[in-house]
């Protein structure tokens, strides 16, 4: 494989929790007072951490989101999760080939460890990651599309950042990729292509990546 390490983001890529998120995220802004579709959510918020809610609601109203907004929303978000989450397709087929090939890889999504861990314990995706593989933007100053995070994660992995990957499915994540300097592959199971601008290569099977990485 050309890649000496593999960083996946989570929601969207691993776990199918896009559809899930962005439509409880919508609807509790909305019954704030901000009103908010489903597309709306998709293409304002996909891939990035919760501050960027907070900042684009007072930028364009003016107002702050109530101070428990993250924990109201984690908690519906987990209680949906629980009911209705499921692996993305293919993804534990390419985590077997990975650990078949041993090829390093491990996750770094915008999401907080709470997330990402009920995420992985619901889809039985947590026998694949160890918890030094796991990395969140609560472990940097900046989110997406800010690269830290990812530069972040190669460094705990102990690799240089143009030998690593990145496999993203929002445009905030293919920015963050690329001021990496890292090769980015855009998934676009749920995301068209043109939001993708800057992606190494587009896939839509992801049981089809890791032989793309050969």
């Amino acid at each position: 494989m050309r890649y000496d390490l593999v960083i996946f983001d989570n929601d969207g890529v691993l776990v199918d929790s896009e559809p899930i998120s962005n439509r409880l995220l919508a609807g509790y802004l909305t019954e704030l007072g901000h009103p908010t579709s489903y597309e709306e959510s998709l293409r304002d918020y996909m891939g990035a951490a919760m501050h960027r809610v907070h900042d684009l609601v007072e930028e364009r109203t003016g107002q702050r989101l109530p101070d428990d907004f993250d924990d109201v929303f984690h908690a519906r978000v987990f209680a949906a999760f629980e009911r209705e989450l499921k692996p993305v397709a293919g993804a534990v087929d390419v985590l077997e080939r990975l650990v078949a090939d041993g090829v390093p890889y491990c996750v770094a999504s915008s999401g907080s460890h709470e997330r990402i861990r009920v995420g992985h314990r619901t889809t039985g995706l947590d026998e694949w990651f160890e918890d030094e593989w796991v990395f969140s933007s609560e472990d940097v100053g900046r989110g997406k599309p800010a690269p830290d995070l990812f530069l972040y994660a190669a460094e705990r992995m102990g690799v240089a950042p143009e030998r690593c990957v990145v496999v993203e499915d929002s445009p905030l994540g293919v920015r963050a990729g690329v001021a990496a300097g890292m090769d980015v592959y855009g998934f676009i199971g749920m995301t068209p292509a043109e939001r993708l601008v800057g992606a190494t290569q587009l896939f839509r099977d992801m049981g089809q990546l890791a032989e793309l990485l050969e």
